[in-house]
């Protein structure tokens, strides 16, 4: 006869066995050094290397940046701006732009799954009656809510991609509202990257200058970061805005 005990134990474990698995991403990613190679440095660096083997293997190219794409997403691992902006640079604007569009899609619904299953009924019980208002606003408008959150770039990406999960989204809803949300400011970001070459040349110019005048402390001081201009943030605020009208019509039928 079957231990009811063990059979639910083994379900136990088995359902948190994929948020183990991301976690380990999360922390081997950090433990062996591979945050260093998602810097503006290490795109430099290997600028050549990377441009000949896209140029020599495109497709190859293509879908390791797919892979690994969907996996920085799904382990929630920082970098996601400068590898957005590195699509762009290394396989064009609109190449690269389609391709992370669907890998952050697929990546972020592996994790919004994977919180779904493994931390919603935990997080309902712990949570109670504050959770289920919550959830039963966002239920009523969940697609402008969540384009909103994906338009406006003031919230994490994780945390947007975890968020609907406990909030009851259907998954259909947040497979479209990621896909759609996220090209606007996906595609701007690839652009970005198109012009980043010019850039990395010149600060490889000033790092042989620094070093060739015997300076100490020379380093690729470039943040990809100040490519996001306050008219590109107020430009995804104003469609973020824009989501919210439906809303804002309803409450006016209610009024």
């Amino acid at each position: 006869m079957k231990d009811p005990s063990g059979e639910k134990m083994s379900s136990g474990i088995k359902k948190y066995l994929p948020l183990l698995a991301l976690a380990i991403v999360f922390t081997s990613f950090f433990v062996f050094g591979l945050d260093e190679y998602l810097t503006f440095k290490a795109l430099s660096d290997n600028r050549d290397r990377l441009l000949y083997f896209v140029e020599n293997h495109y497709l190859a190219a293509l879908s390791l940046y797919f892979i690994l794409y969907v996996v920085l997403v799904a382990a929630s691992v920082p970098g996601g701006l400068l590898l957005t902006v590195s699509g762009g640079f290394l396989f064009g604007w609109a190449a690269g732009g389609i391709v992370t569009v669907f890998a952050a899609t697929v990546g972020a619904t592996l994790l919004f799954l994977i919180a779904a299953t493994s931390l919603g009924a935990v997080l309902h019980k712990k949570a109670g009656p504050w959770l289920t208002r919550l959830e039963d606003g966002f239920k009523d408008n969940a697609m402008s809510y969540l384009l909103f959150l994906r338009l406006v770039p003031a919230f994490p990406f994780w945390l947007v991609n975890i968020a609907p999960a406990f909030l009851g989204v259907p998954m259909r809803t947040y497979i479209v509202g990621t896909f759609f949300g996220i090209i606007p400011g996906t595609m701007v970001f690839a652009s970005l990257g198109t012009g980043l070459d010019s850039i990395i040349v010149e600060q490889q110019d000033k790092f042989s200058k620094c070093q060739a005048s015997g300076e100490t402390g020379c380093s690729m001081t470039f943040d990809v970061g100040s490519l996001v201009t306050k008219e590109i943030i107020l430009s995804f605020v104003a469609l973020g805005v824009v989501s919210l009208i439906p809303i804002l019509i309803k409450r006016l039928r209610k009024a």
